[in-house]
């Protein structure tokens, strides 16, 4: 007698249930509640820095700025570390979604948990030096690859107020700060004494130097369009809605934006950019010879620079954390009198505006993600050619275009708003057929969404 193919599935009993329902809470606790407990740090840190209690004489008023700073800065950085695993566990779970897969499902509700066990198994693990190695410096390169990515987070603006430090130069500290990873880079590379790693940290050292060029200048056309270096001035000189945003309302920033964010994938070795990792070697670039902890400290930075590269081009291009319908007086009536603790109204609107940068930054990195997981890696001839050929010449023709605009903005401010609403409408119009267009492909194959495994 033959056998059926396939018995069906027997009914979960309570436990299984009653278990199922608690690594969900689990799940649920970690994904919402470590991000949220960082972000409401960050929120009652940041006023610290204006804070002037009653009474306290000037180095006790100093020692509380200092100790605040000092607290917002481990936030921060612990932030960063955490944004990082949590963007694995999204990357693993769009690309599977994208190439029809299963991906993470074992750890925790859809696989959440996975990165924290990742994190863990790599702390444990041995930590390796070659023998022929420099131990010194083979030691030292990952830090600073951590601290060159750690320190921008110095003038990341979360919020209307919620900054470490609004720097007057705040975008030339962050392309300088960034400097520190091909130090890293090249350190990596040269003392691990493997031409494998050292061919790596070449490639990528030049990779970096290179498309810094065309970043710098398309970043200089926000730059030009606000009259300051500073972050926050950036996104104050900015509307809230689309059509005043600094991408929408000057032709050359939205090719400048393009610009930037295409040099920043490759700045970040994303694909189709990843060329250390080379695939005629079969090697992990100028980071084979790591392991450990010493290994998870470059894909930490490196997904980590998913949330950086689009919180910059969110603040320069984008609006950053402008909240539509509030205006900077808004905030500064909420806040109260100057040196005290601001009023229950003003907290509320600095949550909101972090809501709007975070939403705005993580739409970003989806595109980035979706763009890892639908381009094939190109060739490094074809990297330099893109880059020298194509994204520097571009970013020059912006940055001078942008100064002509400029006049002619002043002498007709309509130009800038006719300019916001015509693009904002082509937008929507490409996102509408953009849209349509994914609904067909989605309905013709059939495809649903699965969420069994979860």
């Amino acid at each position: 007698m033959s056998q059926p193919l396939a018995q069906p599935l027997a009914e979960p009993s309570p436990a299984s249930k009653r278990r199922a329902r608690g690594v969900l809470g689990l799940t649920l606790a970690v994904g919402v509640g470590l991000p949220g407990a960082l972000f409401g740090l960050i929120v009652a840190l940041s006023p610290l820095r204006t804070i002037v209690p009653a009474g306290w004489s000037d180095g006790e008023v100093f020692l509380l700025h200092a100790v605040g700073l000092v607290v917002l800065a481990v936030v921060l950085v612990t932030f960063g570390a955490v944004i990082s695993g949590m963007s694995v566990w999204w990357e693993m779970r769009v690309s599977s979604r994208m190439q029809s897969r299963v991906g993470y499902n074992r750890v925790g509700a859809g696989g959440f948990l996975q990165w924290i066990a990742d994190a863990v198994k790599l702390l444990l693990k041995e930590d390796l030096v070659p023998a022929e190695a420099d131990g010194v410096l083979f030691r030292a390169a990952p830090y600073f690859v951590i601290v060159g990515f750690a320190l921008t987070f110095v003038v990341l603006p979360f919020g209307q107020s919620l900054i470490a430090a609004d720097l007057d130069v705040g975008l030339f500290y962050v392309l300088s700060v960034t400097a520190l990873v091909v130090v890293g880079i090249l350190l990596a590379g040269w003392s691990s004494n493997s031409k494998w790693s050292l061919f790596g940290g070449m490639r990528s050292a030049a990779q970096v130097i290179s498309y810094e060029i065309p970043a710098g200048l398309a970043a200089m056309v926000p730059v030009l369009m606000a009259g300051s270096l500073s972050m926050q001035t950036i996104i104050q000189r900015q509307g809230a809605w689309p059509w005043q945003w600094n991408a929408l309302t000057n032709p050359f920033a939205l090719v400048a934006f393009f610009v930037f964010f295409i040099a920043q994938l490759a700045e970040g070795n994303r694909t189709p950019f990843d060329l250390p990792e080379a695939e005629s070697e079969l090697v992990a670039g100028y980071l084979s010879e790591y392991s450990s902890f010493r290994f998870a400290i470059y894909f930490l930075v490196e997904w980590g620079n998913l949330w950086v590269m689009s919180a910059v081009a969110v603040t320069l291009f984008l609006g950053g954390w402008q909240v539509p319908g509030v205006g900077l007086d808004v905030y500064e009536a909420a806040r109260g009198a100057a040196g005290s603790i601001p009023g229950l109204g003003w907290w509320g609107l600095q949550v909101l505006s972090m809501l709007v940068f975070v939403a705005k930054t993580l739409f970003l990195v989806n595109v980035i993600i979706w763009i890892r997981w639908t381009l094939p890696r190109i060739r490094v001839d074809q990297m330099m050619s893109l880059c020298w050929k194509y994204l520097v010449p571009f970013a020059f023709v912006c940055f001078v275009g942008t100064l002509f605009w400029q006049l002619l903005v002043t002498a007709r401010p309509w130009a800038a708003l006719a300019t916001g609403v015509a693009l904002t409408g082509a937008g929507l119009v490409a996102t509408f057929f953009f849209l349509r267009l994914t609904l067909r492909n989605v309905s013709a194959v059939g495809d649903r969404v699965d969420l069994t495994n979860w």
